[in-house]
Formats: C-alpha cells, sequence, structure tokens
C-alpha cells in the first residue's frame, strides 16, 4: 500500500504508540527553541479518513496569532515605503549583547514599531480562533491551530487532542484584539 508519507505508517505510528505509552502523556513534544507558553510543536495520533495518522501541529495563543498578524502587516508597509527593506537582522557581539543597528534599520524599526502601534489603536487587526489541516505535509498531517487561551500548557494539549480526537472541538467565531503590554522602567 502506498503512503503518502512517513506519518501515516503503521510502524511510524505503533513507534509513536509505544513511545506515548512509556510517558503517559497522548502528545510527543518536539523539541525546538521555538516552544513556549504561548506555541508548542507536537505530534499526536488521530484518525483521518478512518485511518489512524500522526498530527505534526501547532497550537499557539490567539494572541500570539494576533501579534503576527500586526507585525506581517506593519512589514508589509515597511517593504512598500522602503524598497530594499529585506528584514531586520539583530546581531550580537563578543559579549552577547545586540550592535546597534545601521541607521536605515533603525529608521525601518521605528517605522514599524509606529505601524503597529496605530494599527492596534485603530483595532486594524481582529483575529478568531482557527484550525487548518495540511494534508500535503512532509511528514502526517500537518495542523495549525490558534485558541484564546492566555499560555499553553501539558493539561491544555491534552484537552485540545481530546477534543480534536472526539470532534467535539468547538472554536470560538468572535473577532478579537489584544493591546500590547507596555514595558515597565
Amino acid at each position: 500500500m502506498k503512503y503518502p508519507n512517513d506519518g501515516f505508517l503503521p510502524e511510524t505510528i505503533d513507534k509513536l504508540k509505544q513511545e506515548l505509552i512509556s510517558i503517559n502523556k497522548s502528545f510527543k513534544i518536539v523539541p525546538s527553541e521555538d516552544n513556549t507558553d504561548e506555541y508548542v510543536n507536537f505530534y499526536f495520533i488521530g484518525k483521518y479518513e478512518g485511518k489512524e495518522v500522526i498530527y505534526d501541529a501547532v497550537l499557539y495563543t490567539l494572541k500570539l496569532h494576533y501579534q503576527s498578524e500586526l507585525y506581517e502587516l506593519a512589514e508589509h508597509e515597511a517593504a512598500k515605503k522602503f524598497p530594499n527593506y529585506k528584514g531586520i537582522k539583530y546581531e550580537e557581539d563578543e559579549n552577547g549583547n545586540l550592535t546597534p543597528l545601521q541607521t536605515e534599520e533603525e529608521e525601518i524599526g521605528w517605522f514599524i514599531t509606529e505601524m503597529i502601534m496605530d494599527m492596534e489603536e485603530e483595532g486594524a487587526v481582529r483575529v478568531q480562533e482557527f484550525l487548518d489541516l495540511d494534508t500535503h505535509h512532509d511528514f502526517g498531517i500537518g495542523l495549525d491551530a490558534a485558541l484564546n487561551l492566555e499560555s499553553i500548557d501539558e493539561a491544555e494539549l491534552e484537552k485540545f487532542i481530546e477534543a480534536f480526537n472526539d470532534d467535539t472541538l468547538v472554536l470560538d467565531d468572535t473577532f478579537y484584539t489584544f493591546e500590547s503590554e507596555e514595558e515597565e522602567d
């Protein structure tokens, strides 16, 4: 039988099943420095078209999704205003301190910051909970989801997987905006 990728192979699924049993969890966190209490990449076993498959999932908070959307729009505006904008690259000196930005990069950084503040003030970006499946993923089925949670911990992952696998996951279709926290001096 032909499988789209290794995440559909019965032996790969059985191997993950055994690993999950040994750690007494329904998921395995994919090691990455990107994982935080607002963003987690993990594997779990579920069904797709009646067959078991490994889901390569990313769950993040709605607030992080909002911030990403804001930044993406601000970057788009910066690219229109600054034709040679290719992103801002922060570098560290030998002591681990950030080196000063070039004049144009600093100007672009301020422009992006102002765009974000303006868009927040105007309520220009509104986000809602979502779940997207990628059936052409390179391992198993890709799953991206943003939920209106303060943070993501193991209990939230377990709850999400259970609701997803039981087909009882209900997404909130309310649109949300968030405010940036001001840094205290």
